[in-house]
């Protein structure tokens, strides 16, 4: 008896693996068709197409998908009888299903009976059952065959069926872009948002890339009033934030960001976030002031109360010094709130960076080279300081002893640079910088040696400043039958360091009359340059500059002279298309300029392109 059960259910057993092995069996023979009729389909063999898929929905007449293809390849065949009679033997067995008659109509279009055809579309409408996977389905047929109207029809009978106005919001969004209609477009997306914020992100995308600049204007309308009539939903200020970025207006910016921080009781990491990229965006005013708001609203205890004061601070020397324009009142305020801020925090392993900028600070703009070098022998010696604070400081240290000419210590720390850093930037940067410092003493030979192995440093920065300096020294080392002339370049340009103006005018003006008409004459009148732009006496930069492009088109310097007088006129002279006319030069006629990949983006910026 046992036996006998045990067999009856083995039977059962080895029945139910046949069945599976059969379906699973079938199941790929099918995939394997279907894949064969697709490639007939593309390869334009339309009729071999059809035969597969017809043979495929005869075993399966409820999978609308072979159906679908097996019309397709009907329609490209013309065969119009043979699928009307598919389509009508099919709403025949299914009538309220709406993508029969969906199907049904694109054929009678194809025939030009167009007034039929819209039967069928509207009956498709019509037949819409309360399922949200139907509704987008049809939906998804009409936008398919680009009917845009009767995708958006069916998508807003869909949503009244659902009691949920907002349900295919986003989808909508799409329907009214592929349209054109703007206003409806930002509507509909802004409906999505408010259900659904994690989309934030891509709807910006869309707004991005499809709304020119007077779409900008109906965003900002629609938002504000979704403020008003919903003020309790962040999405909105944070969307009217977003906007205000994108047209660079921060001021406006940081009233919505600061409003959201106070009204979500947050920690002040919005604003903070806010007044980094509005300090990359060179808006120091209104960094400074998201920055203050965090030290003066959110107090000490605040997470980025410290953060925010060290950036407070960096965003005051950068609107001071940037581009030279600044008065030495407001240098002297600014050194009392960077000891203010040392006072309050100390100085130690993390107010570090705090003293490099301070030092900094006093070497170049206030001239006080003893305190500047007081500041960072202390600190490099500080317990627990970042490695990479320390270096940074010893190359700092280093131009500052060469600003006082002890040119021992700095090549020493230099050197100790490149020994612990070897096979990164840092160490990159300090074997650039004694290359440098070779070069002003006149050992040329050993810094072209030096600069060979830079240019292929991993820095951009580094890479271009040694091809640069190595191409000079070759155009002008050794061409002559005495080096002196270069030599004495090489100190004037030692002197500018230094910002020993006067003594390097001295020695460049030496060079003209000892040996007139050299081909170091371009070179002069750039060295020239530099000094007037750092004494803001800018006119007179130009000028020198001029002299180049006109005298000197095709010498070294070209490139650069084009490039600093762009920037001049960009930034000084009050004349943003003169600027992009320069750097449009810089692009025809110097294309291989280390200056190309910069100057292509400040034209861009001045044509008015939408850099990211």
């Amino acid at each position: 008896m046992m036996a006998y059960h045990y067999k009856k259910w083995f039977m059962k057993k080895f029945s139910f693996i046949l069945l599976s092995l059969f379906l699973i069996g079938a199941s790929a023979f099918a995939q394997n068709e279907a894949k064969l009729a697709q490639q007939y389909f593309v390869n334009g063999e339309y009729e071999k197409a059809a035969s597969i898929y017809q043979k495929l929905f005869d075993t399966n007449d409820n999978n609308d998908y072979y159906f679908s293809r097996y019309m397709a390849s009907l329609i490209k065949m013309e065969d119009f009888e043979t699928a009307e009679t598919a389509i009508s033997k099919q709403i025949k067995k299914y009538p309220k299903k709406g993508a029969l008659r969906i199907e049904y109509g694109n054929l009678l279009e194809k025939q030009f009976k167009t007034d039929l055809a819209d039967i069928e579309f509207r009956e498709a409408i019509k037949l819409l059952p309360a399922n949200r996977n139907e509704i987008t389905r049809l939906a998804n047929s009409f936008r398919n065959l680009a009917k845009y109207d009767l995708a958006v029809e069916t998508y807003t009978k869909g949503a009244k069926l659902l009691k949920d106005k907002t349900i295919f919001a986003y989808q909508l969004g799409d329907l009214y872009r592929r349209k054109g209609d703007v206003p409806l477009m930002i509507g509909s997306y802004l409906d999505e948002l408010s259900v659904n914020s994690a989309r934030m992100v891509t709807i910006q995308t869309y707004f991005t890339r499809y709304l020119v600049e007077e779409d900008f204007v109906e965003l900002k309308k629609q938002l504000y009033d979704r403020i008003q009539n919903d003020p309790d939903q962040t999405v909105y200020p944070e969307m009217l934030t977003w906007l205000f970025i994108q047209q660079k207006d921060f001021k406006s910016a940081f009233r919505q960001v600061r409003a959201l921080d106070r009204r979500l009781e947050e920690n002040g990491s919005r604003v903070f976030s806010f007044a980094k990229n509005a300090f990359i965006e060179k808006d120091f005013e209104t960094a400074s002031t998201a920055y203050n708001y965090i030290v003066e609203e959110k107090g000490k205890t605040c997470t980025f109360y410290l953060n925010a004061k060290k950036e407070l601070l960096n965003c005051k020397r950068t609107k001071i010094v940037e581009g030279y324009d600044y008065t030495n009142e407001e240098l002297v305020g600014l050194e009392a709130e960077y000891e203010a801020f040392l006072d309050e925090f100390g100085k130690n392993k993390t107010t570090a960076g705090i003293i490099k900028e301070l030092a900094r600070l006093e070497a170049f703009y206030l001239n006080d080279l003893d305190k500047s070098i007081a500041l960072l022998e202390e600190m490099i010696r500080y317990p627990g300081i970042h490695r990479y604070i320390q270096a940074e400081s010893k190359l700092d240290l280093g131009d500052f002893y060469l600003m006082k000419g002890e040119i021992w210590e700095s090549t020493l720390l230099y050197s100790q640079v490149d020994k612990e850093f070897k096979d990164d930037i840092l160490g990159e940067e300090a074997r650039f910088r004694n290359a440098k410092l070779s070069y002003y003493h006149g050992d040329f030979e050993w810094a072209q040696a030096q600069l060979s192995i830079l240019k292929a440093s991993t820095s951009e920065l580094i890479s271009n400043d040694a091809i640069d300096l190595s191409v000079f020294i070759m155009d002008h080392w050794g061409l002559d039958t005495i080096e002196a002339p270069m030599k004495m370049y090489a100190e004037s340009d030692l002197l500018v360091f230094q910002n020993r103006f006067d003594e390097a005018f001295v020695k460049l003006d030496s060079i003209s009359t000892i040996y007139p008409a050299h081909a170091l004459e371009d070179d002069l009148f750039y060295t020239k340059s530099r000094i007037y732009k750092k004494q803001r006496e800018y006119t007179l930069a130009q000028e020198n500059l001029q002299k180049i492009i006109d005298n000197y088109a095709d010498g070294i310097r070209a490139d650069n002279a084009l490039f600093d007088l762009a920037e001049l006129y960009e930034l000084h002279l009050g004349d943003k298309e003169k600027a992009k006319d320069l750097y449009g030069t810089i692009l025809k006629e110097h294309s291989g300029s280390t200056l190309t990949v910069e100057a292509r983006k400040r034209f861009r910026r001045l044509r008015g392109d939408d850099i990211q």
